[in-house]
């Protein structure tokens, strides 16, 4: 379900013109069906979106829905002593797929050494990181909270809403089941307007920042550390205008149809803290790790405390995608953050240098992320960590290989990038005045 592509839209505005001619007779004739009739068109719709980006993505993604609640009307039915205890069952049959699907060529082939070709180029159903830790979630909140399990219709319009399923965020049962409930195809003025806004920036971050950001982008270089920091900082950029904007263009299509999700990012280049950075980046991502794996391992109530961060954040790392670089990038940045909770107690920074070292720990660690090169990736670090690396000879070549055309271009969407940076920083102060 790629926002970007005008496939996407067409295949949505002709999915809404059917369901809401078909509902115009329903509602004339047949009025008490018309609540039913919204939340199965909306659960269709779903459907076919889902559908049209592969039949692998659906029958996943109905696989795992149909798993959760099956094993939750088993684990509620009153003939099970203890449900809670069968997470340790259930979660790792929800797992299996995304196991497989994203990491059996990582675990088989780099981890363990084997040689299996049926692993390689395996086809990653779209969104399976995404519904399947929510479905994790509903099922551990259901049983934890001891919650009714909703209708069934219900639920798959919670596990599959389709602005939110193949990129997130991931919502919560409290927050979004409710909502699901009661559905209608309302189209209030106010929504409409709210959530059109909130499409309009979504696009302007994904095609005209993070689309032309990343055709500069090359990371190629080993030796010049400047042409290394003007990678990370591409990727670095591109990557939040791209995530973001998906978020709020989710958002904003939740918002057209009467549903509120939660906004993903909130700034977090603006952060003065990697503490803080990780409260703005993946919100919802970073709160399900906070609640499930974190708060259960003991959060900071141990002396163990920064064992168990550690192990968020590698596992963190983990989750975004399948190869050691992710684990590095995992494991910094959890070494980030408990250099910044440590200093945090003992040291007072100033504002500008607090941003300037969480913003340079953050790009820094970029580079673990889209280097999939273990060798490549050690020698671009040592360059970055190496005083002869900024020689004012790296600095001419890197000025004189920008000096052209495209550096002035380039240069211009850096420029419109910041730019955008400056109204968040300047929307936070507004929100915070008092």
């Amino acid at each position: 379900m790629n926002f970007s592509e005008l496939r996407f839209w067409l295949l949505l505005g002709g999915g809404l013109a059917v369901a809401l001619t078909l509902r115009w007779p329903i509602r004339l004739g047949w009025p008490r069906y018309l609540v039913q009739y919204d939340r199965w068109a909306l659960l269709l719709l779903g459907w076919m979106l889902l559908l049209a980006v592969s039949w692998l993505t659906f029958v996943i993604f109905l696989a795992v829905a149909c798993l959760t609640y099956g094993a939750l009307v088993w684990l509620t039915s009153g003939r099970v002593r203890h449900p809670r205890r069968y997470l340790f069952l259930l979660v790792p049959l929800q797992l299996a797929p995304l196991i497989y699907y994203k990491y059996s060529d990582f675990l088989a082939n780099r981890v363990l050494g084997l040689d299996y070709d049926m692993l390689r180029g395996i086809m990653i159903p779209a969104g399976i990181s995404f519904y399947t830790f929510q479905a994790i979630a509903f099922a551990a909140d259901t049983l934890a909270l001891r919650i009714d399990r909703p209708r069934f219709g219900d639920y798959l319009n919670f596990i599959g809403f389709f602005p939110q399923v193949v990129a997130g965020p991931i919502e919560r049962r409290k927050d979004l089941q409710p909502q699901m409930e009661r559905f209608r195809f309302a189209w209030e003025p106010q929504q409409l307007n709210e959530g059109a806004g909130w499409i309009v920036v979504g696009l302007f971050f994904k095609l005209a920042l993070a689309d032309n950001l990343a055709g500069y982008f090359d990371p190629s270089q080993t030796g010049n550390a400047y042409r290394i920091w003007l990678a990370n900082l591409l990727f670095g950029m591109r990557i939040y205008y791209d995530f973001a904007g998906y978020s709020m263009i989710a958002v904003g299509l939740g918002r057209c149809l009467g549903i509120r999700l939660t906004l993903n990012f909130l700034s977090p280049y603006c952060a003065l803290s990697m503490v803080e950075f990780w409260r703005r980046w993946h919100i919802t991502l970073s709160q399900w790790f906070r609640d499930y794996v974190y708060i259960p391992l003991g959060g900071g109530r141990t002396q163990w405390w920064f064992f168990n961060v550690m192990v968020v954040f590698v596992v963190s790392g983990i989750w975004h995608g399948a190869g050691w670089n992710f684990l590095f990038w995992g494991g910094l940045h959890g070494l980030f953050l408990l250099l910044n909770r440590l200093a945090g107690r003992r040291v007072r920074i100033p504002r500008t240098l607090s941003w300037g070292l969480t913003m340079v720990g953050v790009f820094f660690a970029w580079l673990c992320f889209y280097e999939q090169r273990s060798a490549v990736l050690f020698q671009k670090i040592a360059t970055l960590l190496t005083p002869q690396a900024y020689s004012p000879g790296a600095l001419k070549e890197f000025c004189q290989l920008h000096a052209s055309g495209d550096g002035i271009t380039l240069a211009g969407f850096l420029v419109l990038g910041g730019i955008s940076v400056l109204a968040e920083w300047r929307s936070l102060a507004v929100h915070n005045e008092p």
